[in-house]
């Protein structure tokens, strides 16, 4: 099987040079591999300029996670690509086991056994849920990863390693570029949901994940924008207008948790890029809607209604919070 893996370098990157290797030593697959520099500063990429198999790209900016992964997928022409965090270490037929699931037709992406690497008995993530409010977190992290050992399908691939037919990708028009970073995961995922294609967590393939959780103003922008953006392009004018009420409700929470925590002014500038973009969401949402084949009584089935604490730190009350969003989100589904 012919496969392209994609790594991006930002800023250091002390995993890189090993993330390489693993990826070129990977069994079962004929690899190459596409390498994007967004702007490393360490380490120097020269060695790797000349390296048989590898290619790197230099923009000359920083492209962004979705913008790298879209100009790495367009720079190559294999049957299969793979996306592979700079922190993300293979195991050698992890690749081989993602690309046997993503060969079978009814597959869209697939998605490894990510494990903490200091760790790796627990897991990173086996696949990611997603909110019905549109927030995404790691699922699973820090359990057994000999709890999680079936193949299943999940709602959303973790993008630290993603394996998708080219067939797919095309159909899908890769990542959506003008998110930047974050949330582009679950947004590739459920789009693959409503093109008809199921998104598979494939245990035998195995990946060290070198995760650090953290949180800053632009992340939380990222976030925070993209989620409303994901949602607005994703559901249905019906499912939208049924969640109105709950999402209105979760903006204003949003905002008073940000005043106290200081990343209002992210939040608002979320906002104003929503407006400022808002002729280009409107065009994706018509491409999204145009392109769908499952309805959103069919996605329902994949989106949970409770929040962890992994997301965000939870109030008191958050229990009686989440059970009366999981008794709406059922009204909900039942009107779809």
């Amino acid at each position: 099987m012919d496969v392209t893996a994609v790594v991006l370098a930002y800023g250091d990157q002390p995993y890189l040079y090993e993330v390489v290797d693993r990826i070129l030593a990977s069994t079962g697959v004929d690899v190459r591999l596409v390498l994007v520099d967004n702007g490393c500063t360490s380490p120097s990429l020269d060695p790797l300029r000349d390296r048989p198999g590898v290619t790197v790209l230099t923009p000359g900016e920083n492209t962004g996670f979705t913008g790298g992964c879209n100009l790495a997928a367009s720079a190559s022409t294999s049957e299969f690509l793979a996306f592979i965090n700079s922190d993300a270490l293979v195991e050698p037929d992890a690749l081989s086991e993602l690309a046997k699931v993503a060969a079978r037709p009814e597959v869209g992406l697939t998605s490894a056994s990510l494990r903490l690497a200091d760790r790796p008995e627990l897991l990173n993530s086996a696949g990611n849920p997603v909110h019905v409010l549109g927030l995404s977190w790691a699922g699973h992290l820090g359990e057994p990863a000999a709890d999680h050992s079936v193949e299943a399908p999940i709602t959303s691939v973790t993008g630290a390693a993603i394996l998708v037919r080219r067939q797919v990708w095309d159909a899908l028009g890769g990542f959506t570029e003008p998110f930047f970073a974050y949330c582009e995961d679950a947004d590739l995922s459920l789009r693959c949901w409503q093109q008809g294609w199921d998104v598979v967590f494939v245990p035998s393939a195995v990946v060290l994940h070198h995760y650090e959780f953290g949180r800053n103003e632009l992340k939380f922008y990222l976030l925070e924008r993209n989620r409303l953006a994901m949602v607005l392009s994703v559901y249905e004018a019906r499912t939208l207008l049924l969640l109105a009420p709950a999402l209105l409700a979760f903006e204003f929470a949003t905002c008073a948790v940000a005043a106290v925590s200081g990343w209002l002014p992210a939040k608002v500038r979320g906002y104003r890029w929503l407006l400022q973009e808002r002729r280009w969401l409107l065009a994706h949402r018509r491409a999204v809607q145009q392109a769908r084949r499952r309805d959103d009584r069919f996605l329902s089935r994949m989106l949970v209604a409770r929040l962890e604490q992994s997301v965000l730190p939870l109030p008191r009350g958050s229990a009686f919070l989440n059970g009366t969003m999981a008794a709406y989100w059922s009204l909900v589904r039942r009107l779809l």
